[in-house]
């Protein structure tokens, strides 16, 4: 059962469980607020300390290619984006802007003797990361965020999730059914993005 931290009121936030086969480096989990200190530094729990597998004492960041925030995470995390850009050919158009943002953006962010970490200043000028921010777990990462950024993000996150949930849905009821339902990008929603992708099989068939 993942653990929930109790001390996001005291600026702490939550990346971490129990241990029990969560993966190797556990997971980020939940979202709480924080407000910098005037080093730009947040407390990480003693528990998340543990679980992170990284060649240093400390975690990543970058700034985020999905959007405007700092993303951060073990060596897992680096593994899989180095995984996604050895799949794409030398001198790949692509392959140059994630190196740029992954590589050339990396910023080792290491413990302090209290837990602490200090985030990096150019990231936090160029994300607006001032006096409170928001820190949210995505699984194997975990997201820095402008806190009145965060609030439309989330808006905005909430209705694709729910669109892509009912697109999918509506699938497996046309597939239980021996019919078929076009999830095209053209079908969907502005913004659904690729969310239910795998259930679009048979579309071109129907």
């Amino acid at each position: 059962m993942r653990r929930v931290c109790r001390q996001a009121a005291e600026g702490e936030f939550h990346i971490g469980f129990n241990g029990h086969g969560l993966g190797r480096d556990g997971m980020f989990v939940s979202t709480f607020e924080k407000q910098l200190d005037a080093k730009r530094r947040i407390v990480v729990p003693q528990e998340f300390r543990a679980l992170v597998s990284s060649p240093f004492d400390g975690v990543i960041c970058f700034p985020s290619i999905e959007a405007d925030c700092i993303e951060g995470g073990g060596q897992a995390l680096f593994d899989r984006y180095v995984r996604v850009i050895e799949e794409l050919d030398f001198g790949d158009p692509v392959r140059s802007a994630l190196e740029t943002s992954v590589y050339g953006g990396l910023a080792r962010m290491a413990f302090d003797t209290a837990g602490r970490i200090t985030l990096p200043e150019p990231l936090c000028d160029l994300f607006g990361l001032e006096d409170w921010v928001v820190v949210v777990g995505l699984g194997d990462r975990f997201q820095i965020w402008n806190r009145e950024a965060f609030q439309a993000h989330r808006s905005a996150q909430r209705e694709l999730a729910r669109d892509g949930l009912a697109q999918l849905r509506a699938a497996q009821r046309m597939a239980r059914l021996g019919g078929c339902l076009d999830l095209s990008p053209r079908s969907r929603p502005a913004g659904a993005g690729s969310f239910g992708h795998g259930s679009e099989t048979g579309s071109e068939d129907c």
